[in-house]
């Protein structure tokens, strides 16, 4: 099999088996009551929109589905560095939800959710409207902990210092900061401490702002500043990679752990290593479930991730309550990338399907991840990973022999995350 044939293969095997799962006899001789269900779909990402979907299709249109999510199109944080580099625009990251909606009948409400009446089984929204479930599927992503990096909040909000963790405007504001700065400058990028969302995304940033640099600012110089004690994904190759091309532009620096800023001095304080200056600061704090799931209630591990069964991603703090995507305790090995988020939807969609048409949920669903990283405008590095349910220990394994990452850079695998990225957006959307 060629692998532009594995990417699509791998983009569906999820929903393949969770097909099959839905499709076989129901237990017990009970009646579906598909048709009278409702499930809201809470977030419109890789996790929400996908589950959104397949909910519909398995349940052949039957359960009726509506998502609430607040922005007018979907915007991929996967690739969204390229608009850092300057080799894509934020329009090339960009689909709508308008096939969601009149290919699939999902019904989207542009707001936010307020609150979560786990009791009532509704869900208040921001502007007024209340919205009954049987089934709620919450994607809400991350939030960023302000408080883990004394005022920093208050320098996002003046603009002064962004994070761009979720793509959208802050990209493109911190793209302009970027061609702003004087040839000579420096970038710095703090990280912080695992887990958090997308462990590549920060080393991959580095490299396209120093592709970037190398191009336009040869002078200039990128900081990476990790609060971990190395790079916590695909580090031998990305740091081959540093060595052979952007030698003299970049600068690791491990065990950076960022405690706060001072925009005024253009600083960044850390807890044991020396404070740090740069033209432009990316400094990403702690991350913990989106704002919902902690206000809920639903974030109870620690009071930042969402303990869920993962054999159908229910919360173990409510019933009929499903948490997916980057906001849950991760199994082992387990990523918080988007194309995870992508697995889980598919798995949750048929669980509840399933359980809303009186049948047997899959005994051990299995996950597929692929997360493409660039270190050029044209070169990429990848790392695979399948993950299946273990019954007996009640979480997922990684299936031995499976996956691996890549032997080197290449164009020939960025063509691949291209591709790999127009699959999954198709997957989820259309």
């Amino acid at each position: 099999m060629q692998r532009r044939e594995l990417l699509r293969a791998s983009a569906s095997v999820g929903a393949l088996g969770a097909l099959a799962a839905v499709t076989g006899c129901a237990s017990g001789g009970k009646t579906g009551t598909a048709a009278r269900a409702r499930v809201v779909v809470v977030g419109g990402g890789y996790g929400g929109a996908t589950a959104a979907k397949y909910v519909r299709m398995f349940s052949h249109q039957n359960i009726d589905v509506v998502m609430v999510e607040p922005d007018s199109q979907f915007v991929s944080c996967p690739l969204s560095n390229l608009v850092l580099g300057g080799s894509k625009s934020i329009g090339d990251l960009s689909t709508s939800y308008a096939r969601l909606e009149s290919r699939h009948g999902v019904r989207r409400v542009k707001d936010w959710v307020k609150s979560i009446d786990a009791q009532k089984k509704t869900v208040q929204l921001a502007g007024g409207g209340t919205l009954p479930y049987d089934k709620l599927i919450l994607s809400p992503g991350i939030e960023l902990m302000w408080s883990g990096v004394e005022g920093l909040k208050a320098a996002n909000e003046s603009g002064a210092i962004l994070q761009a963790w979720k793509a959208g405007p802050e990209t493109v504001a911190l793209r302009k900061q970027l061609e702003a700065m004087r040839d000579g400058g420096v970038y710095a990028i703090t990280i912080p401490e695992a887990p958090y969302r997308c462990p590549p995304g920060p080393y991959e940033r580095a490299s396209q702002v120093a592709h970037y640099f190398k191009q336009h600012k040869p002078k200039s110089k990128v900081l990476i500043l990790d609060a971990n004690q190395d790079v916590t994904s695909k580090g031998p190759l990305f740091k081959k990679y540093w060595a052979d091309h952007y030698k003299g532009i970049i600068e690791y620096r491990p065990e950076h752990k960022a405690v706060s800023v001072d925009v005024r001095e253009r600083k960044v304080k850390f807890d044991v290593q020396d404070d740090v200056r740069a033209d432009v600061l990316n400094v990403l704090p702690p991350m913990r479930a989106g704002a919902i799931a902690v206000q809920s209630g639903l974030a109870n591990a620690n009071a930042r991730w969402c303990l869920v069964n993962y054999q159908n991603f229910e919360s173990t703090a409510a019933k009929d309550v499903h948490v997916i995507g980057d906001s849950i305790q991760i199994a082992p090995a387990m990523p918080k990338s988007g194309h995870m988020a992508n697995a889980h939807a598919k798995v949750v969609a048929a669980a509840v399907v399933a359980q809303l048409s009186g049948m047997e949920m899959m005994a051990n669903p299995m996950l597929t991840n692929t997360c493409y990283s660039y270190v050029s405008d044209k070169e990429v590095i990848h790392v695979a990973s399948v993950h299946l349910y273990d019954t007996a220990e009640k979480t997922y394994k990684t299936v031995a022999g499976s996956g691996g990452v890549s032997a080197k850079p290449s164009e020939l695998e960025g063509s691949y995350a291209w591709n790999w990225a127009q699959n999954i957006w198709a997957d989820s959307l259309m």
